[in-house]
């Protein structure tokens, strides 16, 4: 996320169902098919005689080998090859390339370079993972199309035995880690956006970061008390050209009058390594708008492969990454920031206005974030009212609630990086990270794993990695939460 896109939220996950997606346009009667579970095999092997049984059982399985979801989706407006990578671009690129250059003096300049190549890798083969396992478990359920928290209800409800009552854990779990990552980027927003407003002011007088927070309050509740989803893409357009034009500004800051590399450190200590790993994992974890994307393309089949559509997306997004940390790093030193932005030089306009157009964007953006969570919460609390007013009123308070709420962790932890570093830590490495190769394991339980199992070792290695990088990655980031001085 790397934060997601709502425009492509799809479903509520607060229901206790397998939902329908609204895309779906086979017959009801097909929508369901029998899953071999252990005690069906079981049925089957004591009645061998049984002729009809087998011919039936022959029938679903070739039913669900012949069944092709893509083929089965009925869109209004499908995506472009194009109009997806575009998506995919705005889905992984925000507010986490800027913190880049925080994270390699967290690594180390060549640990950081080699380290966010290979993070890039593991989240893309992750995302392809989440996908192979949605086409999979579509085929199996003749379902046209899933979202993540259904991938993660439908794989624990066809997968063994003793793990199917925990179907609807692992959707709650999944939408609430969800839920998680997006408060967090809109935090991590409402703090970029007063830093930089509170560093062009500096430049005439000096107030705390927290009074700045305090006045964008208002305007940030009465933006996001806009409920049609309609009237916010001229907002996102103008944030998505603001963003571009401020980041083409800031590498051109970093990349006059370079230093040697010596300058800086090749490795960094054991002990900022975690906050590296959550401040990567941050900017990396756009494995939320995955399954929307390629849910909604015209020709499902490019996305995925060598050349496909992810894959070429990604390989832009690390290249950005890597370009940003390298050179920010290498250019600013260990005074390098949480954001890029707040290292350009004070004095000058160019600079000043690149932090106002960054800080308008962000500013905009919150918005196009905030409608993940808000949709997640507002229709269990809206079904709690009877009238269209009590609705309405319900809704405007969770609102100004949820809103009141990122203000309120922004302004008790005024540090960019280690928020940042925290949310990526917690929430991005178990949906980037935890989650695809538990999923995976449990949906090819009946499949097999490949020869000599190369699929559940290859999970388990990405399991250990990303609790790993959970672990001491939230340790890390709290301890430096608690004491501001290890920063």
């Amino acid at each position: 996320m790397s934060e997601r896109q709502p425009l492509l939220l799809q479903g509520d996950a607060s229901g206790h169902g397998l939902i329908r997606p609204p895309v779906r346009s086979s017959p009801p009667d097909s929508t369901l098919v029998n899953v071999h579970s252990e005690d069906s095999i079981a049925v089957h092997a004591a009645a061998p005689g049984d002729d009809d049984e087998q011919s039936s059982q022959a029938g679903d399985e070739n039913l669900k080998s012949s069944y092709n979801p893509t083929h089965h989706r009925t869109l209004e407006h499908p995506t472009s090859n194009f109009d997806t990578l575009v998506h995919l671009l705005k889905g992984n690129i925000g507010t986490g390339i800027l913190a880049m250059p925080e994270a390699f003096k967290n690594a180390g300049l060549y640990v950081g370079l080699f380290g966010t190549l290979l993070m890039g890798a593991i989240c893309t083969h992750c995302m392809h993972m989440l996908v192979n396992c949605s086409h999979e478990l579509c085929r199996r359920l003749q379902q046209p199309s899933l979202n993540f928290s259904e991938v993660a209800f439908c794989s624990f409800e066809t997968g063994p035995l003793g793990l199917r009552r925990y179907s609807h854990l692992a959707r709650r779990v999944v939408t609430t880690f969800l839920f998680i990552t997006q408060i967090g980027f809109c935090c991590v927003y409402f703090l970029f956006v007063a830093l930089n407003v509170k560093d062009v002011m500096d430049h005439y007088f000096i107030m705390d970061v927290r009074i700045y927070l305090l006045l964008m309050l208002l305007p940030m509740i009465l933006l996001n008390l806009v409920r049609n989803l309609k009237y916010l893409t001229p907002v996102s357009l103008i944030a998505a050209f603001l963003t571009v034009a401020g980041l083409a500004i800031s590498f051109s800051y970093m990349l006059h009058d370079l230093p040697d590399v010596h300058t800086v450190k090749p490795v960094a200590t054991w002990a900022t390594l975690p906050l590296y790993f959550g401040t990567a994992i941050y900017a990396f974890e756009g494995i939320g708008v995955v399954l929307p994307l390629e849910n909604q393309m015209r020709t499902p089949e490019d996305f995925g492969g060598t050349t496909g559509v992810l894959n070429t997306g990604m390989v832009i997004v690390a290249c950005l990454y890597t370009s940003v940390g390298f050179f920010g790093y290498l250019k600013y030193g260990e005074s390098v920031k949480g954001s890029i932005t707040l290292n350009l030089p004070q004095g000058e306009i160019l600079s000043q206005l690149v932090r106002i157009t960054m800080a308008v964007a962000i500013f905009l953006s919150y918005t196009l974030q905030f409608y993940v969570p808000v949709n997640m919460v507002e229709p269990f609390v809206c079904s709690h009212f009877d009238t269209t007013r009590a609705k309405n009123l319900a809704s405007t308070v969770l609102r100004t609630v949820l809103v009141t709420f990122t203000f309120l962790l922004a302004a008790v932890i005024p540090n960019l990086g280690s928020i940042i570093s925290l949310v990526g830590a917690v929430s991005s490495s178990a949906l980037a990270l935890i989650a695809p190769p538990i999923i995976e394991i449990i949906t090819f339980y009946h499949v097999g794993y490949g020869r000599y199992n190369w699929m559940l070792w290859k999970d388990f290695l990405i399991l250990i990695f990303g609790l790993c990088g959970f672990v001491f990655g939230t340790w890390a980031s709290l301890a430096q939460i608690l004491n501001p001085s290890l920063n």
